[in-house]
């Protein structure tokens, strides 16, 4: 069952009236459950099949409470289920067809390729090179030009995390405004020294004896990367001296 995202008054407010969404409405209403999320993400998970907005005649994006739920939805997977994209589209369409599929999750078969199992837990967040290469849309030569900048990172021969597809996705539409990987490794190493203070503070709670604290530190992680991020884009705004919508 779709639950509807965490978004506060737009979303509501659009359940009740019936009133299309703008991109930018709609990436508000997400950001509290999905920090991370951007609108090149909902246009990346759009261009893949996963969503299909109205158009109006000028061609903008207009979003229904059900196209919203159904990102939320989407987002959901992605992030608790580590789900590859074609996965999660056949998992939806078969929801949609009325079928009950057990949801599956990114197993690890020996050779280092993801396998499908069905599971009620989420299991190690990895994907294969091909997947990558096909989720982001590009080819080896581009895949090898952004790792020797660091921008993406292989965790052993031939499989990254999953976390690698949209940043392939994200530099890739950096590259058609013509930003290239070399100009982005200054945002790479930013992005390594957020990570390593969000590390020290988390380090005493993984050392921590009791097992609870332990756990604890996982949820802290991400509460302080999601702290970051919207930092950093606050402060990337400010210094453009725009406002994104």
């Amino acid at each position: 069952m779709l639950q509807t995202p965490r978004g506060g008054a737009g979303a509501g407010t659009a359940a009740t009236d019936g009133v299309l969404m703008s991109i930018g409405t709609v990436l508000n209403a997400l950001r509290d459950e999905f920090p991370d999320v951007t609108i090149s993400k909902i246009r990346f998970l759009e261009s893949e099949g996963l969503i299909e907005p109205q158009r109006t005649p000028s061609g903008y994006r207009k979003f229904s409470v059900r196209d919203v739920e159904r990102l939320g939805h989407v987002l959901r997977m992605q992030r608790d289920h580590y789900l590859p994209l074609k996965v999660i589209r056949e998992h939806l369409e078969a929801m949609e067809r009325g079928e009950a599929a057990p949801l599956p999750t990114v197993g690890r078969q020996r050779d280092g390729e993801p396998a499908l199992e069905l599971s009620d837990g989420p299991t190690v967040a990895r994907i294969g090179r091909t997947e990558l290469l096909a989720a982001a849309g590009i080819g080896e030569r581009e895949l090898e030009e952004w790792e020797s900048y660091g921008l993406v990172v292989p965790i052993e021969d031939g499989v990254y995390d999953a976390e690698a597809a949209t940043v392939a996705a994200l530099v890739a539409e950096l590259g058609r405004f013509g930003i290239e990987p070399r100009h982005l490794r200054v945002m790479k190493t930013a992005a390594d020294r957020e990570a390593g203070l969000v590390d020290q503070v988390v380090a005493p709670l993984r050392r921590h004896r009791n097992p609870q604290t332990r756990a604890h530190a996982e949820a802290r992680t991400k509460e302080l990367a999601g702290l970051a991020v919207r930092l950093h884009a606050a402060l990337v705004q400010t210094a453009l001296g725009v406002r994104l919508p």
